[in-house]
């Protein structure tokens, strides 16, 4: 008789869950993806649930995000040897436990007070790469402190100023991030009807602009907005909610200003500075020419988030990126776009072999995963699903959902016969159209 198979990752999440039910003790957050969803939407403000969970128009493309993964069915393989699994991947040259990757999520703030500093810790002991946002709550270099010994990246929205994307750019690197992932697909803002029935927008009550409000470029531009004549800047008029806003902004303003609060509230600079990120933070007239002055700016790996036109994956290949990150931004840019998973197959058969390709947008758990990685993924990126996590309980409950993603994908790979990440190829799955 054998000795007893290892665990595995999955069957080790499995066992400790069982074993703490023997003694009345439930997941901190609910494993099932829907009913994590719906705790977070309750836990959170009802602009906070709008914000992270909502999308554009009246959500088709979330739907169809989801709906895509249907269309595919994992093809069981029994009676093979699977008791040593292996769940290493290599992307970008680099050897990595696991093939998930953190999505960058901004404003995390309003679902947790710790927002990024509690993430990147969490990321950290999933072993998997963090990729924080541009729209983060804590300052890069706070997050690199907070967790020394994780792998970032960092997600560059490109603003109509040149000089400070470059300066974000040469902070990401100088704190320690390993990429830069620019995202093109919000140089417009989406027509987010949840957003747009609450008259919500985070950055003007200055949160989600941390980034901002500690870079040099950016207080020189807030600078000159200040020194501009009185009358040039419009009136905001004082409401109840105007005032809270100002306060929240003030706070803020204290890194710009070495003020305190009641000095920021008399002072226009706090005003200033959310005007000014509402200025600059993104332009329609960004093109390929501007993607290109990235690689004088870094020697980092520079990756194009947002892309979902194959034809554009061979324009990102040809301009000399290392990878392409096939993503509608979860359905939060345009109702009724193309599913990513739709184009995942073409887009790694025009530029697979050359550049490493991330896939994200209705991913919730480690079977859609696998589904990803065996249409021909390089990593696939965790977004939402961490940040309902986060909501229910903070560091802990994002942990938990890493947990179960690689857990599921884990067993869901023993299941389907396969032992390695590698093995995972078209002949795993079936398409549900597929006449056999």
């Amino acid at each position: 008789m054998s000795n007893e198979a290892p665990s595995g990752v999955g069957r080790s999440a499995q066992s400790a869950i069982f074993r703490a039910g023997i003694g009345g003790t439930a997941p901190q957050v609910p494993v099932d993806p829907s009913v994590l969803f719906d705790a977070a939407r309750r836990a959170l403000s009802k602009e906070a649930a709008a914000y992270i969970f909502g999308g554009a128009g009246v959500e088709r493309t979330m739907a169809a995000n989801r709906a895509a993964f249907d269309d595919w069915q994992v093809w069981p393989r029994p009676l093979t040897d699977v008791s040593m699994r292996n769940l290493e991947t290599t992307a970008f040259g680099v050897t990595r436990p696991t093939p998930f990757i953190l999505a960058p999520l901004g404003v995390m703030e309003m679902v947790h007070p710790e927002a990024d500093l509690a993430v990147a810790r969490a990321a950290v002991t999933a072993q998997m790469p963090y990729v924080l946002s541009n729209q983060a709550s804590f300052p890069m270099e706070d997050v690199a402190a907070e967790a020394p010994a994780g792998e970032r990246w960092f997600q560059l929205y490109w603003s109509a100023s040149d000089e400070l994307n470059e300066s974000l750019v040469t902070r990401a690197e100088g704190s320690g991030c390993t990429a830069i992932v620019i995202t093109v697909d919000t140089h417009l803002l989406g027509w987010r009807t949840r957003d747009l029935d609450l008259g919500y927008l985070p950055f003007t009550r200055a949160m989600g602009i941390a980034q901002y409000l500690t870079d040099p470029v950016f207080k020189r531009l807030v600078a000159a907005r200040v020194a501009e004549p009185q009358g040039q800047r419009a009136a905001v008029k004082i409401t109840p909610k105007a005032v809270l806003a100002g306060i929240s902004i003030a706070r803020k303003g204290e890194s710009l200003t070495g003020a305190g609060l009641r000095d920021s509230l008399k002072s226009p600079l706090p005003r200033a500075a959310v005007e000014t990120f509402l200025d600059v933070f993104s332009t329609p007239a960004l093109t390929w020419g501007d993607i290109v002055r990235v690689r004088e700016w870094t020697s980092l790996p520079i990756i194009i988030k947002g892309i979902v036109h194959p034809d554009d994956a061979v324009r990102a290949r040809d301009v000399g990126v290392n990878g392409v990150w096939i993503s509608n931004h979860g359905g939060r840019q345009i109702d009724a776009s193309v599913p990513t998973l739709y184009v995942l197959p073409e887009i790694v058969a025009r530029v697979g072999g050359d550049v490493e390709v991330i896939f994200d947008s209705g991913v919730r758990g480690g079977a859609d995963a696998l589904i990803a990685l065996a249409l021909g993924a390089s990593l696939v990126a965790i977004g939402r699903p961490y940040a309902a996590g986060l909501a229910l309980a903070g560091e802990d409950g994002v942990r938990e959902v890493l947990r179960n993603h690689l857990a599921e994908l884990d067993i869901t790979m023993g299941l389907a016969g396969r032992t390695r990440i590698s093995d995972l190829d078209p002949t795993v799955l079936r398409h549900r159209g597929r006449a056999d």
